[in-house]
């Protein structure tokens, strides 16, 4: 069966607004930490790439799409809803999250509840997209 690009596009792009909207709130919880680690000398005052913000989300969008695809090639072999996106969302967003995160945790110098709230965005935000595109992708007819 082909695959409904149409589909994918809007819930990768669905997804992308839904995991922008978690991160922003991820973002809100540490900016106190940034603000601290900021002073102490520990993060730069200035994003050393001055569009940040944009290729963050620009990224997410990216990441939300590929997770899109990924659900729509998967519902052939792991069935179709809800169950097969959360594991997709869940197995992404863990590769994605806690390894580098977790290095992060063990020998960066800032507050483990840094890279604590960076997982969580990557592998909640990697569910949350996973989730909404599962939701409206629907096949060819």
């Amino acid at each position: 069966m082909k695959l409904n690009t149409m589909r994918i596009w809007l819930g990768g792009v669905a997804g992308g607004l839904g995991w922008s909207m978690w991160s922003v709130l991820i973002g809100i919880k540490e900016a106190p930490f940034y603000e601290a680690m900021q002073r102490q000398g520990l993060f730069l005052k200035q994003p050393r790439y001055s569009l940040f913000a944009a290729y963050w989300v620009l990224l997410i969008f990216v990441m939300s799409i590929l997770l899109a695809h990924l659900y729509a090639w998967s519902r052939a072999t792991a069935g179709a809803g809800p169950k097969t996106a959360l594991k997709i969302g869940m197995i992404v967003g863990f590769c994605a999250g806690l390894p580098g995160n977790f290095a992060q945790a063990a020998w960066s110098p800032v507050p483990r509840v840094m890279p604590l709230g960076w997982m969580l965005d990557l592998w909640g935000g990697a569910i949350i997209a996973t989730m909404i595109a599962g939701a409206l992708y629907k096949d060819r007819t």
